[in-house]
């Protein structure tokens, strides 16, 4: 596998474009009066027909997009649309009207059917989507659509909220004797709880693979990446991840769990968990990155409940944005994970690119400079190691500090 400076316009036949359509509210440019129009549509179209696979928030309230995905992504698919700003999310029967008539515009312009085309929306909850807009906005953007790294970049920059910077990244591969590209885009930053978050991400491949065998696929990387996250503990009603494969690379056909499938979900693999934690790392007012590790559960299972709690704990998310090595709210947060484990054989360590120092020592405290673990917990990354004797299961999750600047941004949200 290797890692290139990609987008979703990497693989052959795909184009994109990034466009302001006047969806997200101008706002004035410092002192000088003017207004900054910000990008709020995204378009991303095929050559050719893709087979398709989504994964999609579990929240009983769906977006009005996420209900038309959920139906759509089994047909041959030829684009996404996607607008940020606005979720169209609790907007009723007019939202869902509004989700189609949003697919039949792009198709009408690329010779396809609304069916085939997939519609991603985020932003404010319970608004309507300002239609006359939006469709003029599908027409513009799409006459921008380009397969250049640039169009790509601008596709990405286009759903962002709250983020603060875009995220892409891509992959190639050799799957028989053909190069394949496995590219993706994503946005998230706030809303982010395990299970999806407020959260879009677009991969494209050239790979040709079957419906079922990328359903697989897709679904086993976001378990361990997208799933294996948390912000702020908040599920969103908008969480979309969309995989359109068009098979212009030129490989036999994956059709069965081979040593092509396992090549093609390696890639896979590492484009959904590098968004993924760009995601955690841009959490909204984050300073730090976590990444919590557990290794001896009884399975797999139980250390994923684990190491999701961790990251998911408030009084420890604080705590890091402090640099305080309140290595007690790491216990607490696993012993209240559902996991059933013996807490008088737990280790637990801090480390960062400052070193590694340990605060439990199976069940006992350890005595510790704390010189040295304010030096740790002054990195941007900071490790969290749990280690038990129950087993040999292990897990990763990823998330990120608590701090003043999320209650600012989600204070002031719709304004």
């Amino acid at each position: 596998m290797n890692i290139i400076n990609g987008n979703v316009t990497s693989p052959k036949g795909f184009k994109a474009a990034g466009n302001a359509v006047g969806i997200k509210k101008n706002k004035a440019d410092g002192d000088n009066g003017l207004f900054e129009s910000k990008k709020d549509m995204a378009i991303i179209v095929s050559e050719k027909p893709c087979t398709a696979a989504g994964c999609f928030t579990t929240n009983v309230v769906k977006a009005a997009p996420v209900l038309w995905d959920m139906k759509t992504v089994n047909n041959g698919i030829m684009g996404i649309v996607a607008n940020s700003g606005n979720a169209n999310a609790c907007t009723g029967q007019q939202g869902i009207d509004d989700t189609e008539a949003t697919a039949a515009r792009l198709a009408e312009l690329i010779g396809a059917k609304a069916e085939n085309i997939l519609v991603c929306s985020t932003g404010v909850i319970g608004v309507n989507l300002p239609m006359d807009t939006v469709l003029k906005g599908v027409e513009s953007t799409y006459a921008l659509v380009g397969d250049s790294y640039e169009k790509g970049l601008s596709a990405a920059e286009a759903i962002m909220t709250t983020d603060t910077r875009s995220k892409t990244a891509a992959v190639t591969v050799e799957i028989g004797g053909r190069t394949v590209t496995v590219s993706g885009m994503a946005k998230g930053s706030g809303m982010i709880n395990p299970n999806m978050a407020t959260m879009l991400c677009f991969i494209t491949t050239d790979c040709a693979i079957s419906k079922p065998l990328l359903d697989k696929a897709l679904k086993s990387c976001v378990r361990d990446s997208f799933n294996m996250i948390c912000v702020d503990g908040d599920m969103s009603t908008n969480d979309t991840v969309l995989c359109l494969a068009n098979g212009m690379a030129g490989n036999t056909e994956i059709t069965e769990e081979n040593a092509d499938f396992e090549e093609f979900r390696k890639a896979l693999r590492y484009i959904n968990r590098k968004l993924a934690i760009d995601c955690a790392d841009d959490g909204e007012g984050a300073t730090k990155l976590i990444e919590a590790n557990v290794k001896g559960a009884a399975n797999e299972e139980e250390a994923r409940k684990i190491a999701l709690s961790v990251v998911s704990s408030n009084l420890l998310k604080a705590a890091i944005f402090g640099e305080d090595a309140n290595w007690g709210r790491v216990l607490c947060a696993m012993g209240y994970s559902g996991a059933d484990f013996d807490p008088m054989a737990v280790t637990i360590e801090f480390r960062s690119d400052k070193g590694i120092i340990r605060l439990m020592d199976d069940g006992k405290p350890v005595v510790f400079d704390e010189e040295k673990a304010a030096d740790i917990l002054s990195e941007h990354k900071i490790f969290i190691d749990m280690y038990l004797s129950e087993g040999n299961g292990s897990a990763t999750a990823w998330g990120c500090d608590l701090t003043y600047d999320y209650v600012k941004i989600n204070g002031d949200y719709r304004s």
